[in-house]
């Protein structure tokens, strides 16, 4: 498996988030450019996995363009964290909306 979330983007619209797996796991949003803005997981506590998680993005940008791909994972904080840490590695800082995230409490990565 890869270290990278190298799946596809798929458009942030209802019919997509409605497909979605009750599931936990981790998240990319990106802009239709590709610039990843958020990494984010739905864990234990989030009612119906992914599929609420992207919801409440897709209520919140109202309507603005973006794009997401996930990955149904049961050790979701520890792979948010390395898509983070991976994210700091690429482009030495965290995406734009992950404000909620410590950058000094996470570990490094080299990848290679």
């Amino acid at each position: 498996m890869s270290t990278r979330l190298d799946k596809p983007w798929i458009d942030l619209n209802e019919a997509a988030v409605r497909s979605l797996p009750g599931q936990l796991g981790v998240y990319q949003l990106s802009e239709p450019n590709g610039t990843i803005f958020y990494i984010g997981y739905a864990g234990g506590r989030t009612l119906f996995g992914l599929r609420s998680e992207l919801e409440r993005w897709l209520k919140e940008r109202s309507g603005k363009p973006a794009q997401f791909r996930y990955e149904v994972n049961m050790q979701y904080i520890s792979r948010h964290q390395e898509l983070l840490m991976l994210h700091v590695a690429d482009h030495g800082e965290l995406p734009l909306a992950n404000t909620d995230v410590n950058p000094h409490r996470l570990g490094r990565l080299h990848p290679g």
